[in-house]
């Protein structure tokens, strides 16, 4: 892993790839790109991700409808000059960055891990770890803190 790798994305990096995010999703929306590739559907955008220096913008799609997927972001790449040149009406930035198109597996994991959480075996382990730390259990002291449960202070 390089150094740059590692590192959190700063605040302009967000506000940037957020900017990008909702120009592209506009242009897309308004299907402005027409390529047999995209076909009608509609594709959402679901984050930028722009780089250190703001030169490339790594933009996660998802088309609806689950087919074809391969076949839109194909269809994206081939469009990126023009989408590029689009979205430099509307942000403002020094340089345009680069586009590159990638499908956003983000929800497939989601689903994987929500697949995992509903095994039998993990729902009981989930059950038998929330219960020994259920903060309502009576751990046999008395609600004054006198260390006196059910009676006074002489066993009474």
């Amino acid at each position: 892993m390089s150094k740059g790798e590692l590192r959190t994305p700063t605040q302009r990096q967000l506000r940037v790839g957020e900017e990008l995010r909702h120009a592209l999703a506009h242009l897309l929306e308004r299907g402005e790109v027409r390529d047999p590739g995209l076909a009608g559907r509609p594709v959402t955008v679901t984050e930028v991700r722009v780089s250190p220096d703001l030169r490339n913008a790594t933009a996660f799609i998802m088309p609806l409808g689950g087919a074809g997927d391969e076949a839109a972001v194909e269809a994206l790449m081939r469009a990126r000059g023009f989408l590029r040149r689009r979205v430099a009406d509307g942000v403002r930035l020094r340089t345009m960055p680069q586009f590159t198109f990638l499908l956003d597996a983000s929800f497939d994991e989601a689903d994987h891990i929500e697949t995992l959480l509903r095994r039998p075996e993990v729902a009981r382990d989930l059950r038998s770890d929330h219960a020994e730390t259920a903060p309502d259990q009576d751990d046999g002291s008395d609600a004054h803190g006198d260390g006196v449960v059910g009676g006074n202070a002489r066993g009474g």
